[in-house]
């Protein structure tokens, strides 16, 4: 089948592709790679990836290009999962012998509920969706593809047996030429990467078991399977002669640290090729792993510290602590690794005074840069089955942003409302980036490099608009 993959158009700046930990507008416009959807493109013959969001296309552009096409398959999500089923209905009413699929964690954990939501749609995929998309674009009977729910010719809803999540991990193509096939990559950006950055998973699934974080628990499972180093390296080299323009590499799994010998391993062989490197890690990554990584082309590593009240960590099931995280900081300060962290508010336990403390800790252990969310309890995450079951959750905020894209404050507490939680945000960001140190770090990056100045100048721009417009939302 002639098939098209879609990030579907939505609010200005909507960053829902696989990398975002929520699907929402950041302080400064941002742009994750949508690898999901690449991946799956890549087992597809004859396919076309269209990322529409970053690449500024609306909906006639994609109702247009899916003109010839036999099946389109949408990635979606809760916060843009009403949007994404007027795509598909306006798809169906312009070209009514479409078929039309759904893929993501949205569907994944309530694949009968969607497609009750959604006549347009003919199909809803279950968690990790590659190969049940692949067997769906080679025309295969619909009622033998494990994994998929699906309307049949009656209109009753039918749900297939679920498919196995993948072990071995090198029968997945590379998804780099499906970028260089279909992605502009100066499209994308993220404040803290270098542009333009590429960015991709080397495993998935993780070990830990946070009760917030969307994709292992609803898509990758907590066992943290990997593709082989030689794999992996291939990959890059691939991409490091078809992307002679890209600054930085970014590897998007859960955490990448999980295996710290495939991690140094790893970055031995990006070393050897002289390539720049991010990824993410937890908060507890020892210092002789961190320097090899270092010596090796580690640039930066963007670090979930979420609270800097332990209760509140033990409570989300983090398993890390606090003192811990204080000395992996020190460590990469002192190695020179650049860290991104970031932080949420309103978790289970939280009040005034663990919100101050958190405050608190990330001024301590100032990391370059930072990013603090407020705590979005999504469908198929524990957090969301605490919430409910314990009356935290509005449901006037169960989209968990709004129609512009701004995170909503979900959860209150009963000595904790949704606006004080929503108003910290603004508290955080102000508290640590207008310190004098802060500022004189920001001023002298900027002065050392004139495209840097540009880029913080743009940035703060942004990020006064973004606090501006949230303003308007608490109000």
């Amino acid at each position: 089948m002639r098939t098209l993959f879609l990030q579907a158009p939505s609010y200005d700046g909507f960053d829902g592709g696989a990398g975002s930990r929520y699907q929402a507008r950041r302080e400064i416009r941002s742009f994750w790679y949508p690898t999901w959807l690449a991946q799956t493109a890549a087992l597809a013959p004859d396919s076309r990836l269209i990322d529409a969001p970053p690449h500024g296309l609306g909906l006639s552009d994609v109702v247009k290009e899916a003109q010839g096409r036999d099946l389109v398959v949408l990635h979606t999500s809760t916060p843009s999962f009403a949007q994404d089923v007027r795509v598909a209905e306006a798809l169906k009413s312009a070209h009514p012998s479409l078929k039309i699929g759904m893929v993501g964690a949205k569907v994944a954990v309530d694949q009968q509920g969607s497609l009750a939501l959604a006549p347009a749609v003919d199909f809803v995929a279950g968690a990790e969706f590659d190969f049940t998309i692949k067997e769906v674009a080679e025309g295969r009977d619909w009622a033998k593809i494990d994994g998929l729910a699906w309307r049949n010719a009656d209109g009753i809803i039918v749900c297939n047996p679920p498919r196995e999540l993948l072990h071995d991990m090198d029968q997945l193509p590379f998804v780099t030429p499906v970028y260089r096939r279909d992605l502009d990559v100066k499209k994308y950006f993220i404040g803290y990467l270098k542009h333009p950055y590429l960015s991709f998973y080397t495993g998935r699934g993780c070990k830990s078991r946070c009760t917030f974080c969307l994709w292992p628990q609803t898509v990758g499972g907590h066992l943290y399977r990997t593709r082989s180093v030689g794999h992996v390296l291939e990959e890059c080299r691939w991409a490091q002669k078809a992307f002679p323009e890209v600054k930085e590499f970014f590897f998007d799994d859960d955490t990448f640290t999980d295996n710290p010998q495939r991690a140094e391993e790893i970055a031995r062989g990006l070393g050897a090729m002289g390539i720049t490197w991010s990824c993410n890690a937890k908060a507890n990554v020892r210092r002789e792993t961190l320097k090899v990584m270092r010596d090796n082309g580690l640039r930066l590593l963007l670090v979930g510290y979420e609270s800097g009240n332990q209760k509140i960590l033990h409570r989300v099931k983090k398993g890390v602590l606090v003192d811990v995280a204080r000395r992996f900081t020190r460590d990469c300060h002192e190695l020179g690794i650049t860290i991104h962290g970031t932080f949420i508010v309103g978790l289970p336990g939280e009040t005034r005074e663990t919100i101050e403390e958190t405050i608190r800790f990330a001024c301590e252990i100032n990391p370059h840069t930072l990013q603090v969310s407020l705590a979005a309890p999504y469908p198929g995450t524990e957090l969301y089955r605490q919430a409910v079951d314990n009356g935290w959750l509005d449901d006037e905020h169960a989209e968990l942003v709004d129609a512009h894209g701004v995170q909503l404050a979900p959860l209150s507490y009963p000595d904790l409302s949704h606006t004080e939680v929503f108003d910290s945000v603004e508290t955080f960001y102000r508290r640590f980036y207008f310190r004098a140190p802060k500022i004189a770090e920001i001023v002298s990056e900027m002065v050392v490099s004139p495209s840097m100045m540009a880029r913080r100048l743009r940035e703060g721009v942004e990020f006064f608009s973004f606090l501006k417009e949230r303003a308007g939302a608490s109000s």
